[in-house]
């Protein structure tokens, strides 16, 4: 029988060919948040659960993890990016029952989580809400006017997951606007935290598992690029797509030829 692990590294090459086939960036961020996305579908999340991606440069990551669920072909995956595709560069609503909102680059998913988990307590629905959030999203102050509402409200059906890679757009996040200890800031509002190997399978699950009194963070450290020597820890690989030559030595590196 074939290994978790082993479906995560075919969907990490899946994701490398749909990007390089269709010329598109953002690789860096989607590989570092790609472990999180597939155990959290494969191992975590029932089917009364909910996803919800704040970061939406990670688009592909979740589009190759509904692909490794046969809830997207190869087909839809060869239109990612293209014109009048329904698999847009950031997550949009397009009639895909697991993309219930859209979501940017700058993210804001976490009011969109919230108000869903609100809406399920109050309606006495079943099931969790989970929101994938990069950490230099938290630069942003509608993001602590969320927590602050979610906090307030107590959803303990809401899990937050940070993809905390270190890196953004034009620079690091400690260049751009330090926010560490993050771990401390979301603690000051009440909610547990906790941190772990953003790359680790079994860490990962166990943490999305766990239960909690309320609403709860897991803070992930996570390297951009990861699985790909050239690219990890690469500011630039926020941006470029990858050439002919990048695309097979990537496919060797991930692959293990």
């Amino acid at each position: 029988m074939e290994s978790f692990a082993e479906v995560v590294r075919k969907a990490r090459a899946r994701l490398l060919q749909m990007h390089y086939e269709s010329g598109v960036g953002h690789i860096g961020g989607n590989l570092s948040c790609l472990d999180m996305l597939m155990t959290l579908h494969h191992r975590v999340m029932r089917e009364e659960d909910a996803f919800l991606l704040s970061k939406g440069h990670a688009a592909g990551a979740l589009y190759v993890t509904l692909w490794s669920l046969g809830r997207l072909s190869d087909d839809d995956l060869r239109q990612f990016h293209r014109d009048g595709t329904k698999l847009s560069g950031h997550p949009a609503p397009s009639g895909h029952p697991d993309i219930p909102f859209a979501t940017g680059s700058l993210g804001h998913g976490l009011s969109l989580a919230a108000g869903m988990a609100l809406g399920r307590r109050l309606q006495g629905q079943p099931g969790r809400v989970f929101c994938l959030m990069s950490d230099g999203e938290w630069e942003e102050g509608s993001n602590w006017e969320a927590l602050l509402f979610v906090a307030h409200q107590k959803l303990d059906n809401l899990t937050l997951l940070v993809d905390a890679n270190g890196l953004q757009g034009f620079g690091t996040t400690a260049e751009v606007a330090g926010l560490e200890p993050l771990a401390e800031k979301f603690r000051a509002f009440g909610l547990p935290v906790v941190e772990i190997d953003g790359h680790d399978l079994q860490a990962i699950a166990e943490a999305c598992a766990r239960a909690a009194d309320g609403p709860h963070v897991i803070l992930a450290r996570t390297r951009k690029g990861c699985g790909v020597s050239f690219m990890e820890n690469r500011m630039e690989w926020h941006y470029l797509p990858l050439n002919e030559a990048q695309f097979q030595q990537a496919m060797r590196e991930v692959c293990g030829e």
